[in-house]
């Protein structure tokens, strides 16, 4: 295990979506004993942590994110003694475990909400956020469900309104209550005592709302820092000034922490998702008293431009001083990045290109199963999709379910060795060229490319917890200097089509040899890279 309690910073995290991931009971649903028998493999990879997607006992509307009991494990994936036994393997193998929180909201199957929602006067009657409708019967103000249509849903025995920024059947806690608090914190301390060495915490700025309810303005500019919203989904005609990123968050985020610092080692990792996204990482990372980093879904749009890159990193670098943030490229809510930035020709050439960026920018780098084999997003017809979002609103936005079906472990194996059973999303045909089966052993292959990376960063302070500087260099391109004590490290990406031929400015004088480059080419202070070419060299101090 790491000796090192900030060993989470620079720390590889690999994000395993346990439906997915590999099925141990032939029911065509991975489960925990199915990640436990695949924990060598990401071990080998040289991951230090695994951020587990929600397994608690749900009735998974929205597919584990609907929590109807925080303390126990969903059946589909197995026992609480499954878990211990996953726990106690991965640390054997050095391997730290993060689950998915999901504590802005619950089922409304859970006893809570059950309680809660029976009459206004029961003992959990203000553990929720209830409402009354406006004379006329309308919702009590304009905010808006992440998943479409409005964010209240009416409730008739209570004959009031209650909150769900995402589902109907996902109602959100009531943060100005004290107990809700304080049972979030206990829940959560449930689990650092089994063992796991922190949390992932979903939609984390969305847990306060505006006590007065007061009515979003409407958004000129049509977007919204989250999945997959954009023109189709009228969520993002609103600026959400009032229904998530309260200040009352700070305090909460401050007592979370003090919790994490009770147990040495334990992190807490934040998903912000707004328009602001670097100013709310900024806040929710510094100080070292609320969540030690934090991800937004800056990278996880379909923009991929050089500038883009270079914006966002200057952007967050300019602001978050000594906080700390945590970069993806890919999760379980977007399309598959060699998909997403292909700009419409796959090509593994730039898959390589932007796992070196991912791997090598200041921050944790969290990978989503299957990108180091190069997955690309799974085709799914209208009939093939169990994603409540993807079926609203297709066919402009097709869904999560393209970057959530199984792990392709054998090319020869029926359902690819995920399972013996049909498997509940269908198994893309163009992944099984991709299976692990074919990678594992090819010197040349996507999978090897991360392996032989990842241990190699390992051994690179500069990469783990140096600086960044981002360096002036032609469009198209994107440069930038990693530094740790001497070590300084230069990485040059090629992020167009056509070569690229530029100097390094003359007080960056390169010295030793290139580093796990492919067809680049250096002269002097002079580079030559290749579409989609990567360079890094050595500088001098």
């Amino acid at each position: 295990m790491h000796a090192d309690q900030d060993w989470w910073r620079g720390a590889v995290i690999y994000q395993v979506y346990p439906r997915s991931f590999f099925d141990s009971n032939q029911d065509g649903i991975g489960d925990l004993p199915g990640l436990t028998a695949k924990l060598d493999y990401i071990a080998t990879l040289g991951i230090d942590a695994i951020w587990l997607s929600p397994v608690f006992t749900s009735p998974m509307k929205d597919f584990g994110y609907d929590v109807a009991d925080y303390r126990d494990i969903d059946p589909t994936f197995g026992t609480l003694e499954d878990f211990d036994a996953m726990v106690a393997k991965a640390h054997q193998l050095g391997v730290k475990v993060i689950i998915d929180q999901v504590t802005n909201h619950t089922s409304d199957q859970h006893p809570w909400f059950l309680e809660s929602s029976s009459s206004q006067d029961n003992i959990r009657a203000d553990w929720y956020v209830w409402a009354d409708p406006k004379p006329d019967g309308t919702p009590p103000n304009n905010w808006l469900s992440v998943f479409g249509g409005s964010a209240w849903a009416w409730n008739s025995r209570r004959r009031q309104y209650y909150l769900h920024n995402f589902l109907a059947s996902q109602p959100d806690l009531n943060y100005h209550n004290s107990y809700v608090v304080d049972q979030v914190i206990s829940d959560l301390e449930f689990w650092l005592q089994r063992g796991v060495d922190g949390f992932r915490l979903d939609a984390v700025n969305y847990c306060y709302h505006d006590k007065q309810l007061r009515d979003n303005p409407s958004n000129k500019d049509l977007t919204e820092g989250f999945i997959g919203i954009n023109k189709e989904n009228p969520y993002a005609y609103q600026r959400h000034l009032y229904d998530k990123t309260q200040p009352e968050c700070i305090g909460y985020l401050q007592r979370l922490r003090k919790l994490l610092d009770r147990y040495p080692g334990s992190v807490a990792l934040g998903e912000i998702g707004a328009i602001d996204a670097l100013d709310i990482m900024a806040e929710y990372t510094s100080g070292g008293d609320k969540l030690h980093m934090a991800y937004s879904f800056e990278l996880l749009t379909g923009q991929s431009s050089s500038q883009f890159f270079k914006d966002t990193i200057t952007g967050l670098e300019a602001k978050i001083g000594d906080g700390w943030p945590c970069w993806a490229t890919g999760n379980h809510d977007v399309t598959r990045v060699a998909t997403r930035w292909s700009n419409g020709a796959v090509s593994p050439a730039r898959a390589r290109m932007f796992m070196v960026m991912l791997l090598t920018l200041r921050g944790t780098p969290c990978i989503y199963q299957g990108e180091e084999l190069g997955l690309t997003e799974a085709q799914l017809e209208l009939e093939d999709l169990v994603d409540p979002y993807g079926i609203a609103f297709w066919p402009d936005y097709k869904g999560r379910d393209g970057c959530r079906t199984p792990m392709p472990w054998r090319h020869d194996a029926e359902f690819a060795g995920f399972s013996r059973a049909k498997p509940w999303l269908p198994i893309f045909a163009e992944h099984l060229n991709a299976a692990v089966s074919v990678q594992q052993s090819d010197d040349n292959s996507m999978l090897s490319a991360y392996r032989e990376f990842i241990h190699w960063r390992k051994a690179q302070p500069a990469l783990v917890k140096g600086t960044i500087e981002v360096v002036d260099t032609p469009s198209g391109s994107l440069t930038y200097i990693r530094q740790f004590g001497e070590q300084r490290l230069l990485i040059a990406l090629n992020l167009s089509n056509d070569p690229q031929e530029f100097e390094i400015p003359d007080f960056l004088e390169a010295a030793g040899e290139n580093l796990l480059t492919t067809t680049a080419n250096w002269q002097g202070n002079r580079v030559h890279l290749p579409a989609f070419g990567v360079a890094m060299a050595w500088l001098k101090p």
